[in-house]
């Protein structure tokens, strides 16, 4: 594996990366770290990342939690690129020929599949690597489920209660809140059912700009919100609207332009909605007093 992985020019250089479609060493410097790094703002944005702030019991739990999480996240995401490697190595010696795609070197799809391809390799090397195997496929299909379910749920309580409800002004009983709960929930669960059955769809592509969007939309809003006081609703939604059509305009239409503005869309539009925030704030009526009150109470404790 590692002699594999040493023979790829650019591999395992910190200001490389390897061409899978040349076979030779591309530049990474510090334009393409910065972009990296931007993902890091995502956070900000991410409701169910958030939610755990907001639930939690006590607040002098914060910083154990703080150091726990990105340990974690440290090991996890160290582990993912080790399996990766690993995947390429078998690749390359002919044990994983699936993974290869000869048209398409540079295949997503078909790279996301290792873990499962990986798997099915393993049970077939005795009983004890077939229970192995099931671990992995269970542990797989129990992050799957407990990812999706989480969302199905939170997108048909936002639909019933926020949207309907809150923002339409339809009164719903009880009964019509969950039908129109499950309805949302069916209509999402099938939208879903219809990304993914293209084979040669990128999970990572879809995540990525859906991170982007989550990111830019609450991202700002979020961080204003809480250390300046002068952050008032217009100016929440401008940063809002911003930041969501800036993703979509940086993606599909400056991006593709390559050179400098090949950068990943949640950094500008991270940047336009703060911008968005600041100047519709400032143009516009001050947050009630009432506000300002507690949000310096809290900012003194």
């Amino acid at each position: 594996m590692l002699d594999n992985a040493g023979q790829l020019a650019g591999f395992l250089n910190m200001s490389a990366t390897h061409n899978n479609v040349t076979g030779a060493a591309d530049s990474y410097g510090l334009f393409n770290k910065i972009t990296m790094f931007c993902w890091g703002l995502g956070y900000f944005g991410m409701p169910h990342i958030l939610l755990r702030f907001m639930a939690i019991e006590d607040p002098d739990k914060l910083k154990i939690s703080r150091r726990v999480a990105s340990v974690w996240v440290v090991l996890s995401l160290a582990v993912a690129v080790f399996i990766g490697v690993v995947g390429r190595a078998m690749s390359q010696a002919g044990v994983l020929t699936s993974l290869l795609d000869p048209e398409n070197p540079t295949s997503a799809s078909k790279a996301e599949t290792l873990i499962v391809v990986l798997a099915d390799s393993i049970s077939k090397n005795g009983i004890g690597f077939a229970l192995i195997a099931g671990v992995i496929l269970a542990g797989i299909l129990a992050s799957t489920m407990s990812t999706a379910d989480s969302q199905l749920i939170a997108a048909s309580s936002a639909v019933s209660e926020n949207i309907i409800q809150d923002v339409c002004k339809v009164d719903l009983d009880e009964k019509g809140a969950m039908l129109t709960a499950r309805s949302t929930l069916v209509v999402v669960a099938v939208l879903g059912v219809v990304i993914a059955w293209n084979p040669n769809s990128s999970v990572f592509n879809i995540v990525s700009f859906a991170w982007a969007g989550f990111g830019a939309v609450f991202g700002p809003v979020t961080i204003l919100s809480l250390y300046w006081k002068r952050t008032n609703r217009a100016g929440a939604i401008a940063g809002m609207v911003t930041g969501g059509l800036m993703v979509f305009i940086w993606k599909y239409m400056v991006r593709p332009l390559g050179g400098a503005f090949d950068l990943y869309e949640l950094a500008p539009a991270f940047l336009a909605a703060i911008i968005a925030i600041v100047v519709v704030s400032l143009a516009t009526k001050e947050p009630e007093e009432e506000i300002v009150k507690e949000f310096e109470e809290v900012a003194n404790m």
